[in-house]
């Protein structure tokens, strides 16, 4: 029995020592997709039967915040602070955002230049095109008005985020699409459209699928970066996706008053924390995130005095070691006095190979003398993988490694070895 618990500890080692080699240096990296093979807003609309809101093809530029006075007109502009800049146009549709927070071009994440967009519901659930005459225009804000008498403004807020208010004399259904693509970066770092209500729901675009639920923020995450919509309170709201990359976000009850605020942000576990609203949840650390913070904010103070995360991830990882280790001592000892008694055991296998009952009334009391516990040696290694998820989902997600040195060959932390030194090492 001792030697079949040996191998079956060596065999979950190994599993998950190549495991975890395997995800880190040699999972396949796919390269994102240009933007000219980007899907637009009308192949997006062919793939389904459902089309999006239908535009004029006439299209104003207003890079100065001129205001249009025309309706029927498809009018785009730009507002922008010293440290923001979003382009929009007047069918309440974004194309481009760049922010103190991001580090990515805006169509690179979210897969589209027509990722983002407010549409309306008329009673059959049908999509109704509406476009806004402008009525106020400044460097950071903008304000129109439809046909109807309803009204929108869109404001940069000083912290970074996007406030959309919306006003209508009758109460309306709003809809919200985000149209994207197909990426991924590695095995694991793939573009998915997001939905947060108590937990965050994850759906890899691409996918089919729909539901219901009570929405605080929703949106896209990928390669490190979050695009989202986050509400002031809890809606209902239904959610459907394509296979096409188009998701649709609607309010399942009609209004006349809608505010809302969209930040386009590195995931930075800090910076969306500070945002509040629990945006931090979108950095996905696992079951045992209650584990990855504390493991966070131990490699980011070890960075504080050694300026090299290759190095504060060494330090970090024998403080746990050194925590764990009585665990792993226990562990040890109790595997020892099992090794011990395999001669032993080995006997009662020969003398009552007829009768199993007594074989194992005879191992039970041969353990008892011997102060063995044949799960004395794997339960103190079970009650340390918590802590090892942990620390690997937070090097796999921390934006503090992402271009992030080491040495030599080593440039960026958050990719795998391009020589595959290390994993060779490893294995030695």
């Amino acid at each position: 029995m001792g030697s079949d618990q040996k191998r079956a500890i060596l065999a979950v080692v190994l599993s998950g020592i190549v495991l975890f080699s395997w995800q880190a240096f040699f999972a396949p990296k796919v390269q994102i997709e240009a933007p000219a093979k980007v899907a637009s807003n009308a192949a997006v609309a062919q793939n389904e039967t459902k089309l999006p809101v239908a535009k004029t093809s006439s299209t104003v530029a207003t890079d100065s915040n001129e205001i249009v006075n025309d309706t029927n007109e498809l009018v785009n502009f730009k507002i922008s602070n010293e440290t923001e800049a979003v382009k929009l146009d007047n069918a309440l549709a974004i194309s481009d955002f760049s922010s103190r927070y991001n580090k990515l071009p805006f169509h690179e994440i979210v897969g589209s230049t027509t990722a983002f967009q407010v549409t309306f519901l008329d009673e059959r659930n049908n999509e109704v095109p509406q476009f806004f005459k402008a009525t106020e225009s400044t460097s950071s804000t903008w304000s129109g008005q439809s046909a109807d008498g309803s009204s929108v403004k869109w404001t940069l807020e000083e912290d970074g985020r996007l406030h959309f208010a919306f006003q209508s004399p009758t109460p309306k259904r709003l809809r919200f699409l985000l149209r994207s693509t197909p990426a991924q970066v590695d095995a694991h770092n793939r573009r998915n459209f997001l939905f947060f209500s108590t937990d965050v729901a994850r759906d890899t675009i691409g996918t089919a699928d729909n539901g219901e639920g009570s929405a605080k923020w929703f949106g896209l995450d990928f390669d490190y970066h979050l695009f989202a919509m986050v509400l002031p309170e809890k809606k209902t709201m239904t959610y459907k996706s394509y296979e096409s990359g188009l998701v649709e976000y609607d309010l399942v009850q009609p209004v006349t008053n809608f505010t809302s605020s969209i930040i386009y942000a590195q995931k930075d576990y800090d910076v969306l924390h500070s945002l509040g609203d629990k945006l931090d949840l979108s950095v996905d650390f696992g079951i045992f995130g209650i584990l990855a913070v504390p493991i966070l904010r131990g490699l980011q103070f070890f960075h504080k005095f050694v300026p090299n995360y290759g190095v504060a991830i060494i330090l970090l990882t024998l403080v746990i070691r050194l925590i764990t280790f009585p665990l792993q001592y226990k562990s040890f000892k109790s595997m020892k006095k099992m090794q011990k008694v395999q001669p032993e055991i080995a006997k009662l296998r020969e003398k009552f190979k007829e009768d199993p009952q007594r074989l194992q009334k005879e191992t039970m009391e041969l353990f008892k003398r011997a102060g063995a516990n044949p799960l004395g040696g794997c339960l103190p290694l079970i009650l340390q993988m918590p802590v090892f998820f942990a620390f690997y989902q937070v090097l796999y997600n921390a934006v503090e490694l992402v271009d992030a040195p080491f040495m030599g060959w080593i440039a960026d932390l958050s990719i795998k070895d391009p020589l595959y030194i290390l994993p060779v090492l490893m294995a030695v």
